[in-house]
């Protein structure tokens, strides 16, 4: 009797401890059904975002590798950056918007008048201002990299001194629109923060898209722009930044068919008076205000000839705000292109 029932009992302990073993395996196997499932979901996310990193830098002829971005220089030379410097000096007053917005840390920058329109530069070191930067101090700093404008010769001048320190330099060239799309696109993938991309790219596209669409396309307003410094005024045609905004919204600049009488670095008032624009938009340089204008009254505003515009008569003589006209409006495009429209078409875009 004791050995049946001793019998009975190990064949019950047996049996639970074969269906509890049976449990752990059944377990088991749904754990690793949960882990492949989520390693392959995790794979098709990660082979999603490389293809859209990959077709958004072809578009602006950018290589994207796993550490590195590569690309062709404002200056023809091939250079490879590494992603996510941490060490990071831009010597060109419009970069350092871009850089931060798309997701870039800084050590050191230009300093200059521009009152830049992003968070994040506090204890930011200054390296000299544009016609007086200092190589000591970029390299005291020890940057990983360092970013400038090839328009600007004391930055070219820079290069061989910083590579020969072992720095990495990237020479960009800041003209127009699609310049920006293009740095945008860049620092957004050095940075590997493609959203940003989405945000400071693709939106601006669409806002300037919006603009231009609406613009009429049966008129042509007839444009001078007037550069003024304290020690002399010029003009600009539709190869600089606000002309090339002007063209996009269907003016004339008699700039580009004054036969070189007023090109970037003439001024002709005859040839004004000549042409007679319908609107004179002034952009003014230096921290002196007070000086410019004074430039202004002596060599324009002072003959009695200048009264006699159609722009003066109209109330179309319009001295634009420096922070969308002057400096690089960047990730504000949109809103520079907005509002020259709501001047040359009031009736459109109020």
């Amino acid at each position: 009797m004791k050995k049946q029932k001793l019998l009975t009992i190990g064949l019950i302990l047996s049996l639970s401890l074969s269906i509890l073993v049976a449990c752990q395996k059944q377990d088991s196997r749904k754990i690793k059904t949960v882990d492949t499932n989520k390693l392959q979901e995790n794979g098709k996310n990660t082979n999603k975002k490389t293809d859209k990193t990959n077709k958004i830098a072809k578009e602006y002829g950018i290589t994207v590798d796993k550490d590195t971005v590569s690309l062709v220089d404002a200056l023809g030379e091939e250079v490879k950056i590494k992603k996510k410097p941490e060490r990071v000096v831009v010597l060109f007053s419009s970069y350092i918007d871009m850089w931060v917005k798309n997701g870039g840390q800084l050590v050191g920058m230009v300093e200059d008048e521009n009152m830049h329109n992003t968070s994040g530069l506090d204890g930011v070191e200054g390296v000299g201002k544009t016609g007086g930067l200092s190589l000591e101090k970029i390299i005291s700093l020890e940057p990983d990299l360092v970013i400038l404008s090839t328009g600007t010769t004391s930055q070219r001048e820079l290069i061989p001194a910083l590579k020969n320190s072992n720095i990495d330099v990237l020479p960009l060239e800041y003209i127009g629109k699609d310049d920006y799309f293009k740095i945008a696109t860049l620092f957004s993938l050095i940075n590997e923060r493609e959203d940003l991309y989405e945000k400071n790219v693709v939106e601006v596209k669409k806002q300037i898209d919006e603009v231009i669409e609406k613009t009429p396309k049966d008129e042509e307003k007839k444009v001078f722009i007037m550069f003024a410094t304290s020690k002399a005024i010029s003009s600009r045609g539709s190869d600089s930044t606000l002309g090339e905004m002007l063209k996009d919204l269907n003016t004339i600049n008699i700039a580009d068919t004054s036969s070189d009488v007023l090109n970037d670095k003439n001024f002709s008032l005859e040839k004004v008076l000549e042409e007679d624009p319908e609107f004179i938009f002034v952009q003014t340089r230096g921290s002196d205000m007070e000086a410019v204008n004074e430039r202004i009254k002596k060599d324009v505003e002072s003959n009695p000839a200048w009264a006699s515009l159609s722009a003066i008569k109209n109330d179309k003589y319009i001295i634009l705000p420096k922070d969308l006209y002057l400096y690089k409006a960047n990730d504000r495009y949109g809103e520079a292109y907005e509002g020259l429209a709501k001047i040359l078409y009031p009736d459109i875009f109020k």
